[in-house]
């Protein structure tokens, strides 16, 4: 998995598997940061996940409010040169983009499940690019329906 981490665990998640060939899934942000930091105990939890997209059997996307979430640590610890790494990484994969009709969405979600701004618009953004799946570590997705919600391990 060039640019992101692996963790040494050698852990994988078996779950992945049930994701049909070719799906296209939104991942959310933790995900991504566990990889990226090789995080000790919740990237193996994503490993199985990132392996099935390496070896193409699944795509993977992030919002561009994930990209944001994902730069804000190192820009805040003035790590520059991270950042740009960072950057780099996640520009391999599928990157979408905020948009009204996105936004529109979001507030839809919000209201019916209580979500969180940035969390509604992980559902919105998944929801209108037709994801088969939203890949989370976050529970508060626990209630919506009308979408597969895939946890790490």
């Amino acid at each position: 998995m060039a640019n992101l981490k692996k963790s040494t665990s050698g852990r994988q998640d078996r779950s992945w598997g049930a994701l049909p060939e070719g799906a296209t899934v939104l991942v959310d942000t933790a995900p991504w940061i566990y990889l990226l930091q090789d995080h000790p105990d919740f990237a193996p939890r994503f490993e199985g996940l990132f392996a099935a997209a390496e070896e193409g059997r699944v795509e993977l996307a992030l919002s561009t409010i994930t990209l944001a979430e994902v730069l804000t640590g190192p820009y805040r610890a003035g790590e520059l040169a991270l950042a740009k790494r960072y950057e780099k990484a996640l520009g391999r994969y599928q990157i979408m983009p905020f948009s009204v009709a996105v936004a529109i969405q979001a507030a839809q979600l919000r209201a019916q499940y209580g979500l969180k701004p940035p969390d509604a618009a992980q559902l919105a953004t998944a929801l209108d690019m037709g994801a088969a799946a939203l890949v989370t570590h976050d529970r508060d997705f626990s209630a919506v329906q009308g979408l597969p919600i895939l946890y790490g391990g």
